[in-house]
């Protein structure tokens, strides 16, 4: 099986009850019957997430925000077949991407969903989650402003805080003083406390804070900690900081 097997193999917690278990509960059984077995037991409220519980997730949300602008077009699907190429592998890909799309055909109850996840999920991987939903949805190198506004939602049914919504959205919308919201600051910050953001931020995004999803998950969440650090040597260079 493919790494996408893997995911379920390793374990399917909390996403196989409530509204999530009503999304996904005939998919996956499908899917087990067909090419991998039997998943693992599970315990349902679980606060450990697994490679499984996020890569589900993962899936519901993605589609969530491509359904948002009420439709679905091939291009769409291409550029997350793309993305899901590059970051997990041909065949992991093609699995997930039939899951996607029988998950698009459904209702999806958002908030729902996401109080599920915010219940169960930690709240690093919830951050990850984000910066997934943000990095798919600018693959094709445009987000619709109707997705900008549903992953923000998203956002706040997950309980993730404003500041930390506005810093991963400056990784990858640029606003004005983008650097300063990256590390949650202000630019009139003295230099101490831009270095202390800096040491704060780095901790928060430090890819070892989602190494419990595996290697597929957390090579991705390089790119957030490569985004603090350069945020924080702009900020360096503009104030000819030491």
């Amino acid at each position: 099986m493919g790494n996408f097997g893997k995911w379920l193999a390793g374990g399917l917690g909390f996403v196989m009850g409530g509204p999530m278990g009503g999304l996904l509960g005939f998919l996956v059984g499908s899917m087990f019957d067909s090419t991998i077995g039997q998943p693992s037991t599970y315990i349902t409220g679980t606060v450990r997430t697994t490679q499984g519980d996020f890569g589900m997730s993962l899936l519901v949300l993605v589609a969530a925000v491509m359904k948002v602008d009420g439709k679905v077009v091939k291009s769409e699907l291409d550029y997350v077949k793309q993305f899901f190429i590059r970051q997990f592998g041909q065949e992991s890909a093609r699995q997930a991407l039939l899951m996607l799309k029988d998950i698009i055909k459904q209702e999806i109850p958002v908030r729902d969903v996401c109080l599920q996840i915010s219940r169960n999920m930690n709240y690093s991987s919830r951050l990850q989650l984000l910066h997934l939903l943000f990095n798919v949805s600018l693959a094709d190198s445009r987000i619709h402003p109707s997705e900008i506004e549903i992953i923000e939602k998203i956002s706040g049914y997950l309980g993730v805080a404003a500041s930390d919504f506005l810093s991963i959205k400056n990784m990858f919308i640029p606003e004005t003083d983008s650097s300063y919201k990256i590390l949650e600051i202000d630019p009139s910050s003295l230099n101490d406390e831009v270095k202390k953001a800096y040491r704060r931020m780095a901790m928060k995004y430090h890819p070892d804070k989602v190494s419990h999803l595996g290697d597929d998950f957390r090579k991705t969440a390089d790119e957030k900690f490569k985004k603090v650090n350069e945020a924080y040597e702009k900020i360096k260079k503009e104030r000819n900081m030491i």
